[in-house]
Parts: C-alpha cells; sequence; structure tokens
C-alpha cells in the first residue's frame, strides 16, 4: 500500500501545473461550500438565540390555542397557572434545567389617540418585565448579540410599548421621537378632540398622561372585551415603541404589564394567562423537559386540556428559513461536486492518455490490472484529500478575515442589526461531511480513468506513440 501511495503521489509532482491546478479547483469549490455553511449556521444560531430570547423554548398552552386563540385568547386562559409554575419549579428534573417560568396574556383589542382622532385594532401581551430581561440574557451559541433591555421594567403599572408601526398609525412619532417617521397630510379637522364620554366612562385608569421631553403626550386608550363579552377600557402611557421587524406585526403589537392586562380581560375574577414560558438552559435539553412537563400537567389537565409546544412548533417562519438555507447548501453542493467530478476526471484522463506506454510496460512486467486500476483511484484520492484539506484551510482563514471586518445584517423578523459571523470553526459536522464528500466524488471521478486503463491491451499500450 505505501509503495502504490508513493508511487501516486510522485506521478501527481511530474506535472506539477496541471495538479496544482485541479487542486486549487477543488479547494476553492470546498471553501465555497464551507463559508455558505458558515453562513447558513450563523442565521440559524441567530434566529434560534433572537427565539429563545423572546418566546423562550416551550410554551405551555391549552390545547386549542395554537389553532383558534387568535379569535379569542382569553377564551383559552390556563385556571390556575401560578400552581403549574410553582410545580414545575419545584420538580427535581425540571428544576435543574429551567432557568425562566412565566406566564403570558394575549388579547386583542382597539387602541385609540382620540386627541388626533385615529385608532386601529391591535394585538396585546401582558408580560412580567423582569422575566423577559431575564431571558433576553440567554446566550447559548455565544452570539454578539445585544437585545437590550426591556422597558417596561421599572415603569409605571399603566407604561405600555407599542410597535413603531402602531405609533405611525397612532400619530406618536413626535412623542416618542421616533426618527424617519412620516407623518400624514393633516386634515382641517377640529383639533385635540376630548376622549368620548362613553368610552371615558369605561376607563379603568385615572392617572394623568406622560408627558416627554417634548412637552407632548403619548397616551392611548385600549379598548378589549373581558372574560364575558364586556368592554373594558385601560387609559396607557406609551414609553416606547420598538420595531418588531415584520412589517404586519409592528403595526398591530401592544405590550403592557401582565397585572395590568389581567385587570384589563378579567377585572376582579380570578386571572388567567393564555401561555407559560419556559426557557431552558440548553436546547438540546427540550426533548426530555417535554416529557417531564407533560407528566406534570397530566394532574392539572382535567378541566382544561393542555399542551407543551416548542418554539419551532411556534414559529414555523424560523424552521422554514432553515429549511430553504438547507436546500441551497445542497444545491450548492450537488453543483460544486459536478464541477470537481469532471475536473478531476479530465486530469485523470489526461494522465491515462499520457502515460499509455507506460501503463503498459507496467503490464508487461507483471503489474496485474487490479494493480493499475489503484494506483490512478490513489492519485485522484490524493487529489480529493488534499484539495479538500486546502479547502478547509481557506475556509478557515476567510471566515476569521471576514469575522473581524465588522459586518452587519438584519435576521428576517429582525430590526436589529447583528454582526455577520462565518461561523466555520467548530462546526466538526460541517467541515468532515463537506470534506468526505468531495473526496468520494474525487474517487469517483478518478475510478472510470482508472477502469480505462487497467482494461488497455499490453501490446497496444507499448506500441502507442
Amino acid at each position: 500500500m505505501m509503495i502504490t501511495l508513493n508511487l501516486a503521489a510522485r506521478n501527481l509532482l511530474r506535472n506539477r501545473r496541471r495538479s496544482i491546478a485541479t487542486l486549487l479547483a477543488m479547494a476553492i469549490g470546498s471553501t465555497s461550500i464551507l463559508l455558505f455553511g458558515g453562513y447558513s449556521t450563523n442565521i440559524n444560531y441567530t434566529m434560534h438565540t433572537s427565539y429563545v430570547q423572546n418566546g423562550g423554548h416551550l410554551q405551555i398552552q391549552h390545547r386549542d390555542f395554537y389553532l383558534y386563540g387568535s379569535g379569542n385568547p382569553t377564551a383559552y386562559g390556563i385556571v390556575d397557572y401560578t400552581k403549574v409554575i410553582s410545580a414545575i419549579e419545584a420538580d427535581d428534573v425540571l428544576k435543574k434545567m429551567v432557568l425562566v417560568a412565566t406566564p403570558t396574556l394575549q388579547f386583542g383589542g382597539i387602541a385609540g389617540n382620540y386627541a388626533a382622532s385615529v385608532s386601529r385594532t391591535v394585538v396585546g401581551n401582558g408580560f412580567v418585565a423582569e422575566d423577559i430581561n431575564r431571558m433576553r440574557r440567554w446566550n447559548d451559541f455565544n452570539i454578539r448579540i445585544s437585545p437590550g433591555v426591556f422597558a417596561l421594567e421599572g415603569a409605571s403599572a399603566d407604561a405600555a410599548i407599542v410597535g413603531t408601526g402602531v405609533a405611525r398609525v397612532l400619530q406618536l412619532c413626535d412623542a416618542l421621537k421616533i426618527e424617519n417617521c412620516p407623518q400624514p397630510e393633516k386634515e382641517t379637522k377640529p383639533e385635540g378632540q376630548a376622549l368620548p364620554a362613553d368610552i371615558a366612562q369605561l376607563s379603568l385608569q385615572v392617572t394623568p398622561a406622560a408627558t416627554t421631553a417634548s412637552g407632548t403626550t403619548a397616551r392611548i386608550e385600549l379598548l378589549a372585551g373581558d372574560a364575558r363579552g364586556t368592554p373594558n377600557v385601560a387609559g396607557l402611557n406609551v414609553i416606547k415603541a420598538e420595531s418588531q421587524g415584520f412589517k404586519e406585526f409592528d403595526e398591530v403589537y401592544v405590550m403592557m404589564h401582565l397585572a395590568q392586562t389581567q385587570k384589563l380581560i378579567y377585572g376582579k375574577a380570578p386571572p388567567r394567562a393564555t401561555a407559560i414560558i419556559l426557557q431552558l438552559a440548553h436546547s438540546s435539553q427540550i426533548p426530555a423537559a417535554i416529557a417531564r412537563l407533560e407528566q406534570i400537567l397530566v394532574k392539572f389537565s382535567g378541566a382544561q386540556p393542555l399542551a407543551v409546544r416548542d418554539f419551532r412548533s411556534l414559529n414555523p417562519f424560523y424552521v422554514q428559513t432553515i429549511q430553504l438555507f438547507d436546500t441551497i447548501f445542497g444545491f450548492i453542493f450537488a453543483l460544486i461536486g459536478a464541477i470537481v467530478l469532471f475536473t478531476v476526471g479530465n486530469t485523470m484522463n489526461t494522465a491515462v492518455v499520457e502515460r499509455t506506454v507506460e501503463i503498459g510496460t507496467l503490464r508487461a512486467i507483471g503489474l496485474r490490472s487490479s494493480g493499475i486500476r489503484r494506483l490512478f483511484v490513489t492519485e485522484g484520492a490524493l487529489l480529493g484529500f488534499f484539495g479538500a484539506l486546502f479547502g478547509v484551510a481557506l475556509a478557515l482563514l476567510v471566515s476569521a478575515m471576514a469575522n473581524r471586518m465588522g459586518l452587519t445584517w438584519t435576521p428576517p423578523g429582525s430590526a436589529l442589526a447583528l454582526p455577520l459571523t462565518l461561523t466555520v470553526w467548530g462546526e466538526n459536522r460541517m467541515i468532515i461531511g463537506t470534506s468526505g464528500g468531495l473526496m468520494c466524488i474525487a474517487l469517483l471521478s478518478a475510478w472510470w480513468p482508472a477502469y480505462r486503463a487497467a482494461k488497455l491491451n499490453v501490446v497496444d499500450a507499448l506500441r502507442h506513440v
């Protein structure tokens, strides 16, 4: 075997220019595959981190909330959600996995800025602000991401955060000092209309409107139906506008304190939550956590069927995005693999033609056809091995340089610009898979020329000119 390997290496060095050109073609192809794979991996890790920071790994919901809850979220509230959270935090298995267990309440309503005579339908969520800030510190993949502090922590009970689209539609841009926020042409109408009397009587809050540094107010009235269908109104002081990434979502989203949301929806009735968010220490713990949660939820599912959903099932856009990039990666690998196949095959065919007399001589002195075949296949294997090796080294070098350039990009569904990272180092599965695949292609492309060389007639090969 060592003799065959030595002869194959020497044969490749006999025509260095052609061998180097073939190696460079393979190395560039391998580098291209690995760099795109590193970009795809970074997208996966970034989106994964963003979804877990904002919505946790798992959510406990009413079984039908995911399918029907958007029409009437409060109809699928979890009764005694505090007892469920206590059971999770007391469990010997889950308490080692769960970092944050927090309730949330989703609702639908109408938000209005009656001073500007505008209103729109909105989708709201009530959160425990301290828990959200704890969740935002999760960064298991060490992504260079700074999601910022959740502004509701420490804010007044009637504080709210809206999407920038909501602020634009409700004409709160000046009050919130939002940049690049166009204002509609003003119509001729009385300014500063008072809140309608029937709406004012429903208001649950009597706190004064918040005043910004510019002297303007950022106050809205939020109308929503309670659990019995009776309309309630809450006066909210908007303290901040945050872009939600998607325009459709950005123009309807409102965030409030959980206690204020429960007061709006349930009044004096026992409060509920539409979901319990669970954030784990590591994403790999999801299967074990689900299995344990299903055992715990059995005793709470008598009057309300509960289900556990992971962040992938709750965010199909994430799954579809990763599948798209996996498909593109496979297409690029197939395309570059075809180029490598023909490049190595052409190199080996040329070598067979040039060494026809040499092949005849080897056969004449007793080397069998299997030996000839093994020699040329070994040459192809060496080309594949060193081409893949150089490709990995070049990909690591280029990715390291790119990661130091400070490039940024905005991931799908996010308004936050993040550092562009090509994650190649440490992705051993991708590196081994790509290198092994290209080596197999090189072997395959060398097999047919080797087969032809082994089948040459000795006499015809010796008199070849």
